[in-house]
């Protein structure tokens, strides 16, 4: 067996015929079965992929040998047999968390193996990194430490896309543990479908159409088991509490589409804020000017008379500039805005000059401010 279909059947049957046949006579299969249709899977699947997708140039998939990466997997390894001079390859990251972390590794391995796919692994310390990597606590370093290996191995082999596993309910999760916490606008939005990874190099989440027990359904109706983490059950992870405690039991309860709800509500946000991003970029292209000794000058007849949008476009400055943002708090950014339109609306009052975090000088001058790093 090759896929889901034997090769015999598709002997003498041209690629992309073959493509289409393995859609029908796996489909007729999973028909017999309490499965969700495959075909509807698998478009749901390439309904992620965004149009820059290119099966001629390198695929990382990222398998971590979980339910949703697996079948993340399996559903692209399907898709690309109907496409010439396709190039996938499996990247995994093996954890010293827990004792079974090598069987993960092996599994990830043999399933490559098995779909003539090379497996790139790296054993990711997160345990024994530096105390200062840990600050933002396991989960943010183990992410930090697989995106960092996905983004090398994606120049080292001249990759433009890395696709990843999270789906639908891992988005609804993410909206939520972020609106606890007390995020803005972009937090909210959730994780976008695709979104810069390293230069040149996307990152691509092509099942969030899909359901977590979507995944399942579908590795159950080919035959393929997945591994499980014990640590995914324990509820001191805030995810996990959230996944297991909360959504688990509103969805059971009297909110049977909060998943949907909160993803509608994300893409929303990501809507508004994608109008803000435009607005910032107005901004900025029209009352910013960057002179050739590093200064920024901060015009504002250019920005107009829109206030309310300055503290997003000085974030903006901050983050290509390079300058650091970390003490950069909304007092100097509320400051910085009424400097520039000192003069312009009835009782605004400023300072001539302030010395911001990170060695910034800001001074105020006729119709605008200049920005320099000491």
């Amino acid at each position: 067996m090759v896929g889901w279909i034997k090769e015999e059947v598709l002997s003498g049957v041209h690629a992309r015929e073959a493509y289409s046949l393995r859609f029908y006579v796996a489909t007729k299969c999973l028909a017999m079965s309490n499965s969700k249709n495959l075909l509807e899977f698998l478009e749901d699947v390439s309904r992620g992929l965004p149009s820059s997708w290119d099966w001629r140039q390198p695929i990382i998939i990222g398998v971590s040998g979980g339910a949703d990466s697996l079948a993340l997997l399996h559903s692209l390894a399907e898709l690309s047999r109907g496409e010439k001079s396709a190039s996938v390859v499996v990247a995994h990251v093996e954890y010293d968390l827990r004792a079974e972390a090598s069987h993960d590794r092996e599994f990830v391995v043999q399933h490559a193996e098995q779909l003539g796919f090379p497996c790139y692994w790296k054993k990711g310390c997160v345990q024994s990194a530096p105390r200062a990597q840990q600050v933002d606590g396991t989960e943010a370093l183990a992410r930090r430490l697989r995106y960092d290996f996905f983004a090398q191995l994606a120049f080292e082999i001249g990759a433009r896309h890395v696709a990843v596993g999270h789906t639908r309910d891992d988005q609804a999760e993410t909206i939520l543990h972020r609106l606890l916490r007390g995020t803005g606008l972009g937090g909210v939005a959730g994780m976008p479908a695709t979104r810069e990874l390293s230069e040149g190099v996307s990152l691509v989440r092509p099942l969030l159409h899909v359901r977590r027990q979507q995944t399942r359904d579908f590795l159950q109706a080919i035959g393929k088991n997945w591994r499980e983490d014990e640590s995914n059950k324990q509820l001191h992870f805030s995810r996990n509490f959230l996944r297991h405690r909360v959504l688990v039991e509103v969805e059971r309860g009297p909110y049977p589409a909060a998943v949907e709800a909160l993803v509608r509500f994300g893409e929303q946000a990501s809507a508004e804020m994608s109008s803000r991003l435009q607005k910032i970029e107005a901004v900025i292209e029209k009352g910013v000017e960057q002179k050739n000794d590093g200064k920024i000058l901060i015009h504002q007849k250019g920005i107009g008379d829109d206030s309310s949008i300055v503290p997003e476009a000085l974030i903006e400055i901050w983050k290509r500039k390079g300058w650091p943002r970390q003490e950069l708090s909304s007092k100097h950014l509320n400051q910085l805005t009424e400097m520039i339109f000192c003069g312009v609306f009835e009782g605004v009052a400023a300072p001539n000059a302030v010395d911001l975090p990170g060695g910034i000088h800001a001074r105020r001058l006729a119709g605008g401010v200049s920005l320099q790093q000491k």
